[in-house]
């Protein structure tokens, strides 16, 4: 009951450059990985539609393994185990850029995408089938009708749900700490560690995650009401 509150641990000084730091790690990691999993879902997607079998199969398997496994244990995965399944070249380039941070991409990206992929096919099923037969009566191949006319209407109808899988990725990211990547909790932890204020420290770092919840809600709603519904409104 004798706890001091000192809030200038994290208002100001070093402690707050930390913090500043994560975030900045936070932001790149999260960013990286919202785009990269949003291009790996995509394909995934049209290979979990595809007419032929062995594709269709490897999709199925792709979706059902990393959906079902928690990302903290992909993580280590990719951390620990890496050098055991991708080539020698890769690894290498790895660890001259930041192994920790890539590894942290590659998990997220990869069980962010299988979350994303079946929301894009979601989309893409209620889209009515009469759409896809008039594209292709009309001389365009099946990838030509999906790229034009049938994805942009499915990506549209998955916007509410790519933002949650968007919010959940940026919080995921604060998992990439167990493999020391300096993000926010991270930083969070070490001004724990340094200053024994772990109320100011945690509260820091909740307030930021609360705010970056509310942007990434807000750009995708502005893109939602800037660039889609006059779209819609054709």
């Amino acid at each position: 009951m004798n706890y001091r509150f000192d809030w200038a641990v994290v208002t100001s000084g070093k402690y707050f450059e930390w913090i500043v730091s994560g975030l900045y790690v936070t932001i790149k990691l999260s960013v990286v990985s919202i785009a990269l999993s949003f291009l790996v879902g995509l394909v995934i997607a049209m290979m979990r539609m595809s007419h032929v079998r062995p594709v269709r199969w490897f999709a199925h398997g792709y979706l059902e393994f990393f959906r079902n496994t928690p990302l903290l244990v992909q993580i280590f995965f990719w951390y620990f185990g890496s050098y055991k399944v991708l080539p020698q070249s890769v690894n290498d380039w790895m660890i001259q850029r930041d192994f920790e941070f890539t590894a942290a991409v590659i998990a997220l990206t990869i069980y962010t995408s299988a979350f994303i992929a079946e929301d894009i096919r979601s989309g893409v099923r209620s889209i009515p089938k009469e759409q896809m037969e008039a594209a292709r009566s009309s001389g365009f191949s099946y990838i030509r009708s999906m790229r034009y006319i049938i994805l942009p209407q499915a990506v549209r109808l998955t916007i509410p749900p790519l933002i949650n899988q968007f919010l959940n990725l940026m919080k995921n990211s604060s998992l990439a700490m167990t493999i020391g990547v300096a993000e926010l909790m991270y930083q969070a932890r070490q001004v724990e560690s340094y200053t024994f204020k772990g109320f100011e420290a945690f509260s820091a770092a909740t307030v930021v995650y609360l705010a970056m919840s509310f942007a990434i809600t807000g750009l995708m709603t502005l893109y939602d009401k800037v660039v889609l519904q006059p779209i819609k409104g054709r």
